[in-house]
Protein backbone atom coordinates (compact mmCIF):
# COMPACT_ATOMS: atom_id res chain seq x y z
CA UNK A 1 0.00 0.00 0.00
CA UNK A 2 2.45 2.50 0.97
CA UNK A 3 4.82 1.21 -2.36
CA UNK A 4 1.21 2.06 -4.30
CA UNK A 5 1.07 5.55 -2.59
CA UNK A 6 4.57 6.37 -3.17
CA UNK A 7 4.51 5.29 -6.73
CA UNK A 8 1.41 7.50 -7.35
CA UNK A 9 2.94 10.93 -6.54
CA UNK A 10 3.73 13.42 -9.22
CA UNK A 11 7.16 13.16 -10.65
CA UNK A 12 8.91 16.58 -8.85
CA UNK A 13 7.50 14.71 -5.54
CA UNK A 14 9.67 11.16 -6.27
CA UNK A 15 12.07 12.77 -4.22
CA UNK A 16 9.83 12.52 -1.16
CA UNK A 17 10.77 8.47 -1.21
CA UNK A 18 11.84 7.03 1.19
CA UNK A 19 15.28 5.74 1.62
CA UNK A 20 16.81 8.10 -0.99
CA UNK A 21 19.05 9.64 1.08
CA UNK A 22 18.55 12.98 0.14
CA UNK A 23 15.89 14.65 1.45
CA UNK A 24 17.70 15.44 4.96
CA UNK A 25 20.95 16.69 3.15
CA UNK A 26 18.56 18.68 0.68
CA UNK A 27 16.56 20.19 4.14
CA UNK A 28 19.83 21.12 5.24
CA UNK A 29 21.04 22.72 2.33
CA UNK A 30 17.58 24.85 2.07
CA UNK A 31 18.07 25.35 5.86
CA UNK A 32 22.32 27.28 5.29
CA UNK A 33 20.62 29.20 2.28
CA UNK A 34 18.20 30.61 4.79
CA UNK A 35 20.70 31.43 7.67
CA UNK A 36 22.98 32.86 4.68
CA UNK A 37 20.45 35.12 4.28
CA UNK A 38 19.61 35.98 7.91
CA UNK A 39 23.07 36.77 8.21
CA UNK A 40 23.28 39.97 6.08
CA UNK A 41 19.84 40.76 7.21
CA UNK A 42 21.03 40.96 10.85
CA UNK A 43 24.17 42.88 9.73
CA UNK A 44 21.34 45.46 7.86
CA UNK A 45 19.55 45.18 11.16
CA UNK A 46 16.84 43.81 9.19
CA UNK A 47 13.68 44.01 11.26
CA UNK A 48 11.80 40.81 10.05
CA UNK A 49 14.50 38.96 11.54
CA UNK A 50 14.73 40.89 14.60
CA UNK A 51 13.75 37.65 16.69
CA UNK A 52 16.26 35.48 15.27
CA UNK A 53 18.77 38.20 15.72
CA UNK A 54 17.82 38.38 20.11
CA UNK A 55 18.01 34.64 20.26
CA UNK A 56 21.61 34.14 18.42
CA UNK A 57 22.76 36.94 20.79
CA UNK A 58 21.43 35.26 23.47
CA UNK A 59 22.89 32.03 22.99
CA UNK A 60 26.50 33.77 22.18
CA UNK A 61 25.73 36.05 25.75
CA UNK A 62 25.66 31.80 27.80
CA UNK A 63 28.41 30.66 25.83
CA UNK A 64 31.00 33.62 26.20
CA UNK A 65 29.76 35.57 28.89
CA UNK A 66 29.31 38.97 26.91
CA UNK A 67 27.14 40.42 24.09
CA UNK A 68 28.46 41.38 20.81
CA UNK A 69 28.44 45.21 20.77
CA UNK A 70 27.22 45.67 17.38
CA UNK A 71 24.92 43.24 14.62
CA UNK A 72 27.99 42.80 11.96
CA UNK A 73 29.50 39.75 14.15
CA UNK A 74 26.37 38.43 14.64
CA UNK A 75 25.74 38.54 11.35
CA UNK A 76 29.03 36.94 9.69
CA UNK A 77 28.72 34.42 12.89
CA UNK A 78 24.92 33.23 11.09
CA UNK A 79 25.67 33.98 7.47
CA UNK A 80 29.05 31.74 7.63
CA UNK A 81 26.90 29.11 9.72
CA UNK A 82 24.85 29.10 6.56
CA UNK A 83 27.07 28.90 3.91
CA UNK A 84 28.68 26.12 5.81
CA UNK A 85 25.35 24.20 6.10
CA UNK A 86 24.89 24.80 2.48
CA UNK A 87 28.13 23.20 1.16
CA UNK A 88 27.76 20.37 3.71
CA UNK A 89 23.89 19.62 2.52
CA UNK A 90 24.30 19.96 -1.42
CA UNK A 91 27.74 18.30 -1.47
CA UNK A 92 26.42 14.87 0.85
CA UNK A 93 23.06 14.78 -1.59
CA UNK A 94 25.08 15.10 -4.18
CA UNK A 95 27.35 12.26 -3.12
CA UNK A 96 23.69 10.39 -2.40
CA UNK A 97 22.60 10.34 -6.07
CA UNK A 98 26.16 9.68 -7.78
CA UNK A 99 27.02 6.85 -5.27
CA UNK A 100 24.00 5.24 -7.19
CA UNK A 101 24.56 6.24 -10.94
CA UNK A 102 28.44 5.85 -10.83
CA UNK A 103 29.36 3.91 -7.65
CA UNK A 104 32.84 3.50 -9.48
CA UNK A 105 33.29 6.59 -10.43
CA UNK A 106 32.05 8.59 -7.21
CA UNK A 107 36.00 9.49 -5.85
CA UNK A 108 36.49 11.32 -9.38
CA UNK A 109 32.82 12.44 -10.40
CA UNK A 110 34.43 16.07 -11.16
CA UNK A 111 37.33 14.47 -13.54
CA UNK A 112 34.98 12.63 -15.18
CA UNK A 113 32.36 15.09 -15.50
CA UNK A 114 35.21 17.68 -17.03
CA UNK A 115 36.94 14.89 -19.01
CA UNK A 116 33.23 14.18 -21.12
CA UNK A 117 32.59 17.68 -21.64
CA UNK A 118 36.02 18.38 -23.22
CA UNK A 119 36.17 15.47 -25.32
CA UNK A 120 32.98 16.61 -27.24
CA UNK A 121 34.82 19.52 -28.48
CA UNK A 122 37.39 17.74 -29.76
CA UNK A 123 38.10 16.30 -33.73
CA UNK A 124 35.54 13.76 -35.99
CA UNK A 125 38.08 11.09 -36.54
CA UNK A 126 36.70 8.16 -38.34
CA UNK A 127 39.26 4.88 -38.56
CA UNK A 128 38.94 1.91 -40.71
CA UNK A 129 40.03 -1.68 -39.66
CA UNK A 130 40.22 -4.84 -37.63
CA UNK A 131 41.60 -7.26 -35.36
CA UNK A 132 43.51 -5.66 -32.31
CA UNK A 133 45.12 -3.23 -34.04
CA UNK A 134 41.97 -1.00 -34.44
CA UNK A 135 41.09 -1.45 -31.04
CA UNK A 136 44.54 -0.15 -29.64
CA UNK A 137 44.11 2.82 -31.45
CA UNK A 138 40.91 3.57 -30.37
CA UNK A 139 41.94 3.28 -26.67
CA UNK A 140 44.58 5.87 -27.29
CA UNK A 141 42.05 8.17 -29.42
CA UNK A 142 39.29 7.91 -26.86
CA UNK A 143 41.57 10.37 -24.52
CA UNK A 144 41.54 13.35 -27.10
CA UNK A 145 38.27 13.43 -28.15
CA UNK A 146 34.65 11.67 -27.66
CA UNK A 147 33.49 12.14 -31.63
CA UNK A 148 35.46 8.49 -32.63
CA UNK A 149 33.57 6.33 -35.43
CA UNK A 150 34.52 2.68 -36.06
CA UNK A 151 34.30 0.95 -39.38
CA UNK A 152 34.98 -2.38 -39.02
CA UNK A 153 35.30 -5.72 -40.78
CA UNK A 154 32.62 -8.13 -40.91
CA UNK A 155 34.40 -11.06 -43.32
CA UNK A 156 35.61 -12.90 -39.92
CA UNK A 157 34.53 -16.40 -40.67
CA UNK A 158 36.42 -18.08 -37.64
CA UNK A 159 36.84 -19.06 -34.04
CA UNK A 160 33.88 -17.72 -32.01
CA UNK A 161 32.39 -15.28 -34.33
CA UNK A 162 32.68 -17.89 -37.60
CA UNK A 163 30.51 -20.46 -35.40
CA UNK A 164 27.84 -17.89 -33.94
CA UNK A 165 27.64 -16.38 -37.96
CA UNK A 166 27.29 -20.36 -39.54
CA UNK A 167 24.57 -21.19 -36.83
CA UNK A 168 22.62 -17.93 -35.92
CA UNK A 169 23.09 -15.69 -39.48
CA UNK A 170 24.48 -12.47 -37.30
CA UNK A 171 27.35 -10.82 -38.45
CA UNK A 172 30.75 -11.87 -36.80
CA UNK A 173 30.92 -10.31 -33.82
CA UNK A 174 34.24 -10.66 -32.85
CA UNK A 175 36.04 -7.44 -33.65
CA UNK A 176 33.14 -5.15 -33.25
CA UNK A 177 33.47 -6.42 -29.75
CA UNK A 178 37.05 -5.29 -29.68
CA UNK A 179 36.33 -2.09 -30.55
CA UNK A 180 33.41 -1.50 -28.13
CA UNK A 181 35.68 -2.70 -25.45
CA UNK A 182 38.30 -0.04 -26.41
CA UNK A 183 36.19 2.48 -26.40
CA UNK A 184 34.41 1.52 -22.80
CA UNK A 185 34.88 4.71 -19.83
CA UNK A 186 34.88 1.37 -17.64
CA UNK A 187 37.35 -0.43 -19.49
CA UNK A 188 38.86 -2.61 -17.52
CA UNK A 189 35.29 -4.45 -16.49
CA UNK A 190 34.32 -4.58 -19.63
CA UNK A 191 37.12 -6.33 -20.72
CA UNK A 192 37.05 -8.85 -17.84
CA UNK A 193 33.10 -9.22 -19.17
CA UNK A 194 33.14 -9.44 -22.87
CA UNK A 195 36.43 -11.42 -22.85
CA UNK A 196 35.27 -14.55 -20.90
CA UNK A 197 35.78 -17.65 -23.13
CA UNK A 198 34.22 -20.71 -22.12
CA UNK A 199 36.44 -24.15 -22.29
CA UNK A 200 34.02 -26.10 -21.75
CA UNK A 201 30.15 -27.37 -22.62
CA UNK A 202 28.32 -26.48 -25.74
CA UNK A 203 29.71 -22.84 -25.14
CA UNK A 204 33.37 -23.83 -25.76
CA UNK A 205 35.48 -21.37 -27.59
CA UNK A 206 33.09 -19.17 -27.13
CA UNK A 207 33.45 -15.51 -25.78
CA UNK A 208 31.29 -13.91 -23.29
CA UNK A 209 31.05 -10.91 -25.57
CA UNK A 210 29.95 -12.48 -28.72
CA UNK A 211 27.40 -13.89 -27.01
CA UNK A 212 26.11 -11.17 -25.70
CA UNK A 213 26.25 -9.24 -28.93
CA UNK A 214 24.30 -12.14 -30.52
CA UNK A 215 21.80 -11.49 -27.94
CA UNK A 216 21.38 -8.21 -28.49
CA UNK A 217 20.45 -8.50 -31.94
CA UNK A 218 18.26 -11.21 -31.50
CA UNK A 219 16.30 -8.92 -28.94
CA UNK A 220 16.43 -5.90 -31.25
CA UNK A 221 16.15 -7.85 -34.78
CA UNK A 222 18.98 -6.11 -36.07
CA UNK A 223 22.47 -6.35 -35.45
CA UNK A 224 23.26 -2.65 -36.06
CA UNK A 225 20.50 -1.37 -32.98
CA UNK A 226 22.16 -4.09 -30.81
CA UNK A 227 25.33 -2.32 -31.47
CA UNK A 228 23.94 1.03 -30.51
CA UNK A 229 22.24 -0.30 -27.48
CA UNK A 230 25.29 -1.59 -25.68
CA UNK A 231 27.24 1.78 -26.44
CA UNK A 232 24.07 3.22 -24.73
CA UNK A 233 24.78 0.78 -21.86
CA UNK A 234 28.72 1.34 -21.19
CA UNK A 235 28.91 4.99 -21.90
CA UNK A 236 31.41 4.63 -24.94
CA UNK A 237 33.57 7.65 -26.05
CA UNK A 238 32.35 6.98 -29.72
CA UNK A 239 30.13 4.57 -32.17
CA UNK A 240 31.14 1.50 -33.79
CA UNK A 241 29.49 0.60 -36.81
CA UNK A 242 30.27 -2.91 -39.06
CA UNK A 243 31.31 -1.30 -42.92
CA UNK A 244 28.00 -3.12 -44.49
CA UNK A 245 24.82 -5.48 -43.08
CA UNK A 246 25.39 -7.98 -45.67
CA UNK A 247 26.93 -11.09 -44.85
CA UNK A 248 30.24 -11.31 -47.07
CA UNK A 249 33.04 -13.43 -47.96
CA UNK A 250 36.50 -12.96 -48.56
CA UNK A 251 38.55 -13.75 -51.57
CA UNK A 252 42.03 -13.46 -52.89
CA UNK A 253 42.99 -14.50 -56.20
CA UNK A 254 46.72 -15.50 -55.92
CA UNK A 255 50.05 -14.72 -57.81
CA UNK A 256 49.92 -18.11 -59.32
CA UNK A 257 46.62 -17.62 -60.81
CA UNK A 258 44.53 -19.57 -58.18
CA UNK A 259 41.95 -18.20 -55.46
CA UNK A 260 41.07 -19.15 -52.16
CA UNK A 261 37.72 -17.87 -50.65
CA UNK A 262 37.33 -16.94 -46.72
CA UNK A 263 38.89 -15.16 -44.57
CA UNK A 264 40.57 -17.85 -42.52
CA UNK A 265 41.79 -19.21 -45.45
CA UNK A 266 42.96 -15.95 -47.16
CA UNK A 267 45.09 -15.79 -44.44
CA UNK A 268 46.76 -19.11 -44.11
CA UNK A 269 47.09 -18.75 -48.09
CA UNK A 270 50.77 -19.67 -48.90
CA UNK A 271 51.06 -17.58 -51.65
CA UNK A 272 51.39 -14.14 -52.98
CA UNK A 273 47.97 -12.00 -52.67
CA UNK A 274 47.52 -10.26 -55.74
CA UNK A 275 43.79 -8.68 -54.73
CA UNK A 276 40.86 -9.46 -52.81
CA UNK A 277 37.83 -8.88 -53.52
CA UNK A 278 34.13 -9.31 -51.84
CA UNK A 279 30.92 -11.66 -52.93
CA UNK A 280 28.41 -10.06 -53.21
CA UNK A 281 30.59 -7.29 -54.84
CA UNK A 282 27.87 -5.22 -54.69
CA UNK A 283 27.43 -5.07 -51.03
CA UNK A 284 26.34 -1.40 -49.45
CA UNK A 285 27.72 0.31 -46.62
CA UNK A 286 25.31 1.39 -43.38
CA UNK A 287 23.99 5.26 -44.01
CA UNK A 288 26.09 6.11 -40.30
CA UNK A 289 29.41 4.67 -41.65
CA UNK A 290 28.62 6.85 -45.08
CA UNK A 291 28.13 10.05 -42.73
CA UNK A 292 30.57 9.99 -40.14
CA UNK A 293 33.13 10.34 -43.30
CA UNK A 294 31.36 13.51 -44.77
CA UNK A 295 31.85 14.85 -40.99
CA UNK A 296 35.29 13.63 -40.56
CA UNK A 297 38.43 15.93 -39.78
CA UNK A 298 40.53 12.65 -40.16
CA UNK A 299 40.32 9.03 -41.49
CA UNK A 300 42.60 6.86 -40.29
CA UNK A 301 43.38 3.16 -41.98
CA UNK A 302 44.60 0.56 -39.51
CA UNK A 303 46.52 -0.80 -37.65
CA UNK A 304 45.34 -4.58 -38.60
CA UNK A 305 45.82 -6.80 -41.51
CA UNK A 306 46.36 -5.47 -44.92
CA UNK A 307 44.17 -7.90 -46.58
CA UNK A 308 42.04 -9.14 -43.83
CA UNK A 309 41.15 -6.34 -41.67
CA UNK A 310 41.78 -3.20 -43.77
CA UNK A 311 41.17 -3.93 -47.08
CA UNK A 312 37.92 -5.67 -46.96
CA UNK A 313 36.33 -2.58 -45.26
CA UNK A 314 37.64 -0.39 -48.33
CA UNK A 315 35.94 -2.78 -50.91
CA UNK A 316 32.17 -2.64 -49.41
CA UNK A 317 30.72 -0.69 -52.23
CA UNK A 318 30.54 2.87 -51.84
CA UNK A 319 32.87 3.48 -48.67
CA UNK A 320 36.54 4.23 -51.05
CA UNK A 321 34.72 6.39 -53.33
CA UNK A 322 33.54 8.33 -50.40
CA UNK A 323 36.95 8.77 -48.95
CA UNK A 324 38.05 10.25 -52.37
CA UNK A 325 35.05 12.62 -52.23
CA UNK A 326 35.63 13.94 -48.81
CA UNK A 327 38.00 16.46 -48.68
CA UNK A 328 40.03 14.96 -45.51
CA UNK A 329 43.34 14.20 -44.64
CA UNK A 330 43.86 9.82 -45.09
CA UNK A 331 46.52 8.43 -42.96
CA UNK A 332 47.27 4.45 -43.19
CA UNK A 333 49.13 3.69 -40.05
CA UNK A 334 51.66 0.36 -41.28
CA UNK A 335 51.52 -2.70 -39.70
CA UNK A 336 54.78 -3.48 -37.15
CA UNK A 337 55.39 -6.73 -38.32
CA UNK A 338 54.38 -8.78 -42.02
CA UNK A 339 51.95 -11.41 -41.35
CA UNK A 340 52.96 -15.21 -42.61
CA UNK A 341 51.56 -15.95 -46.27
CA UNK A 342 49.93 -12.46 -46.17
CA UNK A 343 52.57 -10.25 -46.68
CA UNK A 344 55.50 -11.89 -46.48
CA UNK A 345 58.70 -9.91 -47.36
CA UNK A 346 56.68 -6.82 -47.38
CA UNK A 347 58.01 -3.56 -47.36
CA UNK A 348 56.03 -0.46 -46.14
CA UNK A 349 56.05 0.85 -49.49
CA UNK A 350 54.70 -2.73 -50.87
CA UNK A 351 51.47 -1.96 -48.09
CA UNK A 352 50.80 1.17 -49.47
CA UNK A 353 50.94 -0.35 -53.25
CA UNK A 354 48.34 -2.69 -52.75
CA UNK A 355 46.10 -0.04 -51.27
CA UNK A 356 46.81 1.85 -54.20
CA UNK A 357 45.91 -1.00 -56.65
CA UNK A 358 43.05 -1.61 -54.52
CA UNK A 359 41.58 2.52 -54.31
CA UNK A 360 43.93 4.19 -56.85
CA UNK A 361 46.25 6.66 -56.44
CA UNK A 362 46.38 9.80 -54.32
CA UNK A 363 44.25 7.45 -51.62
CA UNK A 364 46.48 7.71 -48.67
CA UNK A 365 48.09 10.82 -47.76
CA UNK A 366 50.06 10.14 -45.13
CA UNK A 367 51.98 6.94 -44.05
CA UNK A 368 52.78 6.29 -40.33
CA UNK A 369 55.51 3.43 -39.52
CA UNK A 370 57.23 2.28 -36.67
CA UNK A 371 60.85 3.00 -36.58
CA UNK A 372 61.72 1.55 -33.10
CA UNK A 373 63.63 -1.36 -32.38
CA UNK A 374 62.37 -4.10 -31.76
CA UNK A 375 64.02 -6.76 -28.59
CA UNK A 376 65.87 -9.48 -30.13
CA UNK A 377 63.90 -12.50 -28.30
CA UNK A 378 60.83 -11.33 -29.60
CA UNK A 379 62.67 -11.13 -32.84
CA UNK A 380 63.68 -14.60 -32.51
CA UNK A 381 60.01 -16.01 -31.67
CA UNK A 382 58.29 -13.98 -34.22
CA UNK A 383 61.01 -15.61 -36.65
CA UNK A 384 60.18 -18.99 -36.02
CA UNK A 385 56.57 -17.95 -37.07
CA UNK A 386 57.83 -16.12 -40.56
CA UNK A 387 57.05 -12.76 -39.21
CA UNK A 388 59.61 -10.34 -39.76
CA UNK A 389 59.57 -6.60 -39.10
CA UNK A 390 58.60 -3.90 -41.43
CA UNK A 391 61.15 -2.03 -43.01
CA UNK A 392 60.40 1.21 -44.66
CA UNK A 393 61.94 4.71 -46.20
CA UNK A 394 60.60 8.01 -47.11
CA UNK A 395 62.00 7.93 -50.53
CA UNK A 396 59.93 4.66 -51.63
CA UNK A 397 56.48 5.69 -49.81
CA UNK A 398 57.00 9.25 -51.68
CA UNK A 399 57.60 8.31 -54.76
CA UNK A 400 54.10 6.90 -54.70
CA UNK A 401 52.62 10.00 -53.45
CA UNK A 402 52.10 9.98 -50.13
CA UNK A 403 54.00 11.78 -47.30
CA UNK A 404 56.28 9.21 -44.35
CA UNK A 405 56.12 9.60 -41.09
CA UNK A 406 58.45 7.39 -38.56
CA UNK A 407 57.81 6.97 -34.94
CA UNK A 408 58.65 4.79 -31.58
CA UNK A 409 55.40 3.18 -31.83
CA UNK A 410 56.38 -0.11 -30.24
CA UNK A 411 54.56 -1.23 -26.65
CA UNK A 412 56.67 -2.74 -24.30
CA UNK A 413 55.14 -6.61 -23.84
CA UNK A 414 55.79 -9.65 -24.61
CA UNK A 415 54.34 -8.99 -28.25
CA UNK A 416 54.35 -6.65 -31.11
CA UNK A 417 51.74 -4.08 -30.45
CA UNK A 418 51.56 -0.33 -31.40
CA UNK A 419 51.64 1.97 -28.19
CA UNK A 420 47.82 3.32 -27.66
CA UNK A 421 48.85 6.93 -26.45
CA UNK A 422 52.08 7.31 -28.61
CA UNK A 423 50.28 6.49 -31.88
CA UNK A 424 47.35 8.71 -31.03
CA UNK A 425 49.10 11.72 -30.30
CA UNK A 426 51.08 11.30 -33.42
CA UNK A 427 47.64 11.21 -35.17
CA UNK A 428 46.86 14.37 -33.43
CA UNK A 429 50.15 16.04 -34.13
CA UNK A 430 49.50 14.99 -38.39
CA UNK A 431 46.03 16.14 -38.65
CA UNK A 432 47.00 19.64 -36.85
CA UNK A 433 49.65 20.19 -39.21
CA UNK A 434 47.88 18.63 -42.24
CA UNK A 435 44.72 21.18 -41.65
CA UNK A 436 44.69 25.06 -42.45
CA UNK A 437 45.62 27.35 -40.27
CA UNK A 438 42.24 29.06 -40.07
CA UNK A 439 40.66 25.29 -38.68
CA UNK A 440 43.54 24.51 -36.86
CA UNK A 441 42.21 26.28 -33.53
CA UNK A 442 38.73 24.80 -33.99
CA UNK A 443 40.11 21.55 -34.28
CA UNK A 444 42.64 21.39 -31.51
CA UNK A 445 41.94 23.00 -28.57
CA UNK A 446 44.53 24.20 -25.36
CA UNK A 447 44.02 20.77 -23.48
CA UNK A 448 44.87 18.75 -26.97
CA UNK A 449 48.21 21.07 -26.93
CA UNK A 450 48.96 22.23 -23.67
CA UNK A 451 48.65 19.19 -21.98
CA UNK A 452 49.07 16.20 -24.23
CA UNK A 453 50.98 16.68 -27.21
CA UNK A 454 54.19 18.31 -25.71
CA UNK A 455 54.45 15.28 -23.67
CA UNK A 456 57.51 13.11 -24.30
CA UNK A 457 57.02 9.72 -26.03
Amino acid sequence: MKFKLVKSLPRSLKWLYPNLGVKRWFLLAVLGVFLFAAGFSVMNDGIALGYLELQFREGIYRMTGSAPRTAVPMGLFISALGAGAMAVGFKRMLRSIISVLLPDEEARIVDVMYSRQHLRRGPKIVVIGGGTGLSALLRGLKNYTRNLTAIVTVADDGGSSGKLRSEMGILPPGDIRNCLVALSDTENIMEKLFSYRFDTGTLKGHSLGNLFLAGMADTFGDFKKGIEHVGEIFALRGSVYPSTMEQVVLGAELADGTSVKGETQVRDTQGRIQRVYLEPEDCEPIPEALRALEEADLIVLGPGSLYTSVLPNLLVKGLKEKIQEVDVPCIYVCNIMTEPGETDQFQVSDHLQSLIDHCGAGFVDVVVANKQEIPQDLLERYAEEGSYPVRGNAESVEWLGAKYVEADLLQEGDTVRHHPDRLARILIRLLFSLKPMGERIALVDSYLLNHKLREES
